[in-house]
């Protein structure tokens, strides 16, 4: 069975995984089978923001371009939030029409993303990639739609375990980002805490969410 990897910077080449490698509009790579592109909030650059939009456009056509992101809202940065939402909705603008799911950097921003999704009635599956929070906060995003991504946070926070087990079976995903465990030890744990398997249940959430039978 194929395993899925939600959210990653650098293909590991393993076989057996699907990986979505995560790309920025100037620095693309065109070895990475699968991949999503989108402006981080730590990369907003104004000198090249109409370029980088126009890149993510044209790349959203590609059929191995299967989501937007990871873009989205980080209030523990510098940048300025006003301009980091006006980013944001201009990348989402793109999404309504090319529609594709989309990978949320999120950090302390919740409530506001929940709020741009509202107001710009976006329908496509939103993703929050690297959940770490409390079930509280999940059971928000779970009411408004949102799909919730674990990966590195699984791995070394003991508290975050009982939040993952609440997330019901057909609203998450697994991930690794940007560290060194693999996707095989993060499905591991996983399966430890929700007591079974999670091969199937995340390839079943892959195909529903990127509609496809990659």
């Amino acid at each position: 069975m194929m395993l899925y990897n939600l959210h990653t910077h650098k293909a590991s080449g393993a076989s057996g995984v699907l990986e979505i490698v995560n790309q920025y509009p100037n620095e693309f790579d065109s070895n990475a089978t699968f991949y999503s592109i989108g402006i981080h909030p730590w990369y907003i650059n104004d000198d090249r923001l109409q370029e980088d939009l126009e890149t993510i456009e044209k790349r959203l056509l590609d059929e191995n371009c299967l989501a937007l992101g990871e873009c989205g809202l980080d209030k523990r940065i510098e940048t300025d939030f006003n301009k980091q939402l006006s980013v944001f909705e201009k990348q989402l603008e793109l999404i309504q029409k090319q529609p594709k799911p989309v990978i949320l950097h999120c950090v302390a921003a919740y409530q506001e993303a929940i709020a741009v999704k509202k107001q710009m009635k976006l329908e496509v599956p939103m993703i929050i990639h690297g959940f770490s929070k409390n079930y509280q906060v999940a059971r928000s995003l779970l009411d408004n739609g949102f799909y919730l991504s674990f990966g590195k946070y699984l791995l070394r926070n003991p508290e975050l375990e009982s939040v993952f087990k609440a997330v019901p079976d057909d609203r998450f995903f697994l991930e690794t980002d940007m560290v060194e465990e693999t996707i095989f030890q993060v499905y591991e744990k996983a399966a430890s805490i929700k007591g079974g398997t999670v091969e199937a249940i995340v390839e079943q959430n892959f195909k529903n969410v990127f509609n496809n039978n990659k």
